[in-house]
């Protein structure tokens, strides 16, 4: 089986169990987006809330920490014409932040882990949260996803 996910931890202990989790969950988007059969992968990073709070402010001029930032590779409508061993982008998260979120929404680490990873996943698709429509269209794949592994509220 190809592996479809590269993990990285920046200043955090490496966790199998994150490992493991974090391929389920990106399998599932690709199977429901029909990338399985392609030769792209996800980059994701694991981190504090210092390091993606240097991140955001170096790239999006936001001097704050933030839970997900996503980077994609391709515009929408390249993704599906990759021949290439290519990274479909990254996607860098806060585990600190996750932690404060599920603690926050009063749900569990791994339903606010996986919504990040769905999040960022959707965002290197091309997917956008901006005008209120978009948003709509975004937050019903998102939970489609989710739905489809039994995560949920």
């Amino acid at each position: 089986m190809k592996q479809i996910v590269e993990i990285e931890y920046r200043q955090i202990e490496e966790k199998n169990q994150y490992d493991t989790f974090i391929n389920q969950i990106i399998t599932k988007c690709f199977e429901v987006e029909n990338l399985q059969n392609t030769k792209l992968y996800v980059s994701i990073i694991l981190t504090t809330k210092d390091i993606i709070r240097n991140i955001n402010q170096e790239y999006r001029n936001i001097d704050k920490p933030t839970d997900v930032l996503s980077f994609p590779m391709f515009e929408k409508e390249e993704i599906k014409k990759q021949t290439q061993e290519e990274a479909l982008g990254d996607i860098i998260i806060s585990v600190e932040k996750v932690e404060e979120q599920a603690k926050e929404y009063g749900h569990s680490f791994e339903r606010e882990l996986a919504y990040m990873l769905v999040h960022g996943f959707y965002h290197l698709m091309g997917e956008d949260h901006i005008q209120e429509e978009d948003k709509r269209k975004m937050r019903k794949k998102e939970e489609n996803v989710l739905n489809q592994l039994n995560i949920t509220r």
